[in-house]
């Protein structure tokens, strides 16, 4: 009989400091989360220095927190697994020097994990992988569409060529006098409003899978602008739909396009933008259509956590992969 495997987590890439233990890569034995969005709130967006700051008071207590909720001891873990990027370099920094530090101390093997897959192995928390997959991630850093035609494996067949649709929210949300993060307001009023505006979809080339919404952001806070300029009073949630729908057609319409390019047996969605209730209805009603299983992770695994890194890391570690101890934080690591 096959021995479990017991992986921890650690991720700090942003604003929240997290620490998970996961059995066999799907089974959540603790997943502990320490938010900072009331410490950004106020900024209208993460301050790297402070959310450095953060990561180093949290983190023991999230640790011994993680390891009292699943009741188990080091002698259990097997390895230590830590987002080694991309990311701010300075929160990075934080998981990847504590996750060398207990790996040294309790003599675990250690094993880098980049944040985008970690993303998309939070679905294999809910359901098993079906290869090839397709995986559509979109947060407030990354728009990616990446093909995996086995664990472990992937390839980036799309990206964004300037914001990220997460980014473009919080910028839109900000226009609009909304708080940090922008995101949840936006799909909230979006759900009230109607679409009046016609803003711009960013196809780009024909055939490209890449993604493009840095026009758009500009194209609605002109909108903005100018009515300011002439009196003109516009609803916020009609704005908020107008954008969200130009966003949810592009994402939606190059996904289709990818899994039936392809061939995919699944389809998965990941990344904080993965919360969206307007963009997760429209995928399920167009993949449906094509009955081709839609993945989408709940609320609490979309947004970053460290069960989403140890799940991943899971795979890494069966796979053999190792990290030395001159593990570095790596704010741009490209996914391979």
């Amino acid at each position: 009989m096959k021995k479990d495997t017991i992986i921890l987590g650690i991720e700090t890439s942003c604003d929240e400091t997290a620490v998970a233990i996961v059995k066999n890569g799907n089974e959540i034995l603790s997943n502990v989360v320490s938010s900072q969005i009331e410490s950004h709130k106020r900024f209208g967006g993460v301050v790297p220095e402070i959310a450095s700051r953060h990561h180093v008071e949290q983190m023991t207590m999230v640790l011994e927190e993680a390891f009292n909720t699943a009741e188990l001891s080091w002698d259990s873990i097997d390895a230590v697994t830590v987002t080694e990027g991309p990311g701010l370099v300075g929160a990075l920094l934080i998981g990847v020097n504590t996750a060398k530090a207990l790996a040294f101390a309790k003599q675990k093997p250690l094993v880098g994990v980049h944040h985008i897959a970690g993303h998309i192995y939070a679905n294999r928390l809910e359901t098993e992988f079906k290869f090839p997959l397709l995986a559509l991630i979109v947060s407030g850093g990354h728009t990616e569409l990446v093909l995996m035609r086995d664990h472990g494996n992937y390839e980036v067949i799309g990206q964004t060529r300037d914001d990220a649709a997460g980014e473009a929210y919080d910028k839109v949300a900000r226009m609009l006098k909304m708080p940090y993060p922008g995101g949840p307001h936006i799909d909230r009023l979006a759900a009230e409003g109607e679409e009046t505006i016609t803003f711009p979809r960013a196809w780009l080339e024909d055939g490209s899978y890449d993604f493009s919404f840095s026009g758009l952001k500009s194209s609605v806070i002109n909108k903005i602008h100018n009515a300011e300029q002439r009196g003109e009073v516009l609803k916020k949630e009609d704005i908020a739909a107008s954008f969200q729908a130009s966003v949810i057609e592009v994402l939606t319409k190059k996904t289709l396009r990818a899994a039936k390019e392809y061939n995919v047996k699944q389809v998965i969605v990941a990344g904080g933008v993965a919360a969206n209730k307007g963009l997760r209805a429209r995928l399920q009603e167009e993949f449906d259509e094509i009955d081709v299983p839609l993945l989408i992770p709940p609320l609490h695994l979309c947004t970053d956590n460290a069960a989403m890194i140890a799940a991943a890391g899971t795979i890494a570690y069966e796979q053999g992969k190792r990290s030395g101890l001159d593990l570095n934080a790596n704010s741009s690591l490209p996914l391979r």
